[in-house]
């Protein structure tokens, strides 16, 4: 089975490509998703973020904007914030992949996959990719979104130069959609073909349509 790391600045397009890669019948294990449902009413780490955080959980479960607000900017907080989740969305993960052990290929989409070290545990890293006034386009038409909270959350995240350099296949959203789906689908067919190694040096090479840098 084939591990493949999805990751992505805010408003790259991950979750849309997470998506293309499911209509090709891959499995992708969704962390932000993950941690909605252990956030959600009954969730198992409500009772843990309302010790820690008291007044930012409520009959619905986590109040993500309060939350937010308690951590952003705030080093310490985000840290014991993810002292909490970060080992629940693990196990989470585990539980997934040791159930897709008839898949070929499955994707774990991770936002920060290269900033907590998450790249050491996959076979290959897919970096969605976009131009950057795209990227500010798309976060800044988002409810609520601001152009600080943007730079605040840019902050926390790899520059997209970084992470495209260490992609072993980059998918552009930047371009027709069609064209994105295309690229994932020439990934997927690839991998299922050749395997990691085969078409890691198919990419160096072009042969699988890489967006240029």
């Amino acid at each position: 089975m084939i591990v493949l790391g999805l990751t992505g600045s805010i408003g790259m397009g991950k979750s849309a490509v997470a998506v293309m890669f499911r209509d090709h019948g891959v499995p992708v294990f969704d962390a932000d998703a993950a941690v909605h449902r252990l956030q959600a009413a009954g969730g198992a780490l409500v009772p843990a973020i309302e010790a820690a955080f008291p007044g930012t959980t409520g009959a619905a479960g986590v109040d993500r904007g309060r939350l937010g607000r308690a951590v952003l900017g705030d080093p310490a907080a985000l840290a014991r914030l993810e002292a909490i989740v970060h080992p629940a969305v693990a196990a989470a993960r585990r539980d997934f992949l040791n159930g897709q052990s008839g898949s070929d290929i499955v994707v774990l989409d991770i936002p920060l996959l290269f900033e907590k070290g998450g790249a050491e545990s996959v076979d290959a890293v897919v970096v969605v990719s976009a131009p950057a006034e795209v990227q500010h386009a798309r976060v800044l038409a988002r409810p609520g979104m601001t152009a600080d909270r943007f730079a605040a959350i840019l902050a926390l995240q790899m520059p997209d130069a970084d992470k495209r350099a260490r992609a072993d296949f980059l998918i552009d959203t930047g371009i027709p959609i069609i064209d994105t789906a295309a690229r994932v689908g020439a990934l997927v067919a690839c991998l299922r073909d050749h395997g990691v190694r085969y078409c890691a040096a198919c990419a160096k090479l072009s042969s699988i349509p890489k967006p240029p840098a």
